[in-house]
């Protein structure tokens, strides 16, 4: 059996004291339960709805605290990148890349991505039906083979609303690549006129388990301790305390499958 992922972290990286405190948290939870765990946190938030919205702490100093978490606590980490041009400095400073739903079809993006030999994440758009993501892979995979994840978040629904389709899991592993369910970003209500986007995080576990009953390999799970004060997406994060609930119950799960 396939080790089972959990990339995790907060949003976005707002100093090293609060990202250290959440990667030692769910280091402990993912070391009891025997899931590998990778740091996330973006080290620059480039997709925000209003002009004045919380973007970063400065890139460097965000991709250093970073580095110096994975490397302290001995974890894999990834962050998000927006430009093809921030590819091999992003490199420098994490293990795995990723690329935001919004950009999963840009080629440029996807080819330095892949050239600086890291893992890459390829969030589904929003837009994409699970088989029209084998172009992405495809993009991916031709420079890096063997590189390449798929991660799930939902599919647009209306002007204010994302559902899951409990199929696209299934149909997604049709790839041949890993399939990650980003757990929180499903449960975002976007486009809202108050220009910050809202969303419904009692539903994160429900997202969660189905997506294990369905055959995902790994979880992309955003997690703050108080995920109000976050200066990013603090209506889409879980709390950190009830990560552990949430992720015990999906081994369960996992293990019945395994075993049936």
């Amino acid at each position: 059996m396939k080790e089972f992922i959990l990339i995790a972290g907060p949003c976005a990286i707002e100093d090293k004291e609060m990202a250290l405190h959440i990667a030692k948290e769910v280091k402990s939870i993912c070391t009891d339960l025997g899931i590998r765990y990778i740091f996330k946190g973006s080290y620059r938030k480039a997709n925000r709805s209003r002009l004045d919205s919380f973007t970063g702490i400065g890139d460097e100093k965000a991709l250093r605290i970073l580095k110096e978490v994975g490397e302290e606590l001995g974890l894999e980490t990834i962050t998000d990148i927006h430009e093809s041009h921030e590819a091999e400095m992003v490199a420098k400073f994490v293990d795995h890349i990723q690329i935001p739903a919004f950009l999963c079809r840009q080629t440029e993006l996807l080819l330095a991505a892949a050239k600086t030999g890291k893992g890459v994440n390829i969030k589904k758009g929003q837009f994409l039906s699970p088989e029209a993501m084998v172009f992405p892979v495809e993009k991916v995979e031709s420079v890096n083979p063997g590189s390449a994840w798929v991660c799930e978040r939902g599919v647009s629904f209306g002007y204010s609303d994302l559902i899951v389709d409990a199929t696209a899991i299934h149909r997604l592993k049709k790839l041949g690549v890993p399939v990650i369910m980003d757990c929180t970003h499903s449960v975002q209500k976007p486009n809202k006129t108050e220009g910050v986007t809202g969303g419904d995080p009692s539903l994160i576990e429900t997202i969660a388990l189905s997506a294990m009953a369905t055959g995902a390999d790994g979880y992309f799970i955003e997690t703050h301790p108080d995920p109000k004060s976050a200066k990013s997406d603090p209506h889409t994060m879980l709390e950190l305390s009830k990560l552990k609930g949430i992720l015990v119950k999906a081994m369960k799960i996992r293990k019945a499958l395994n075993d049936a």
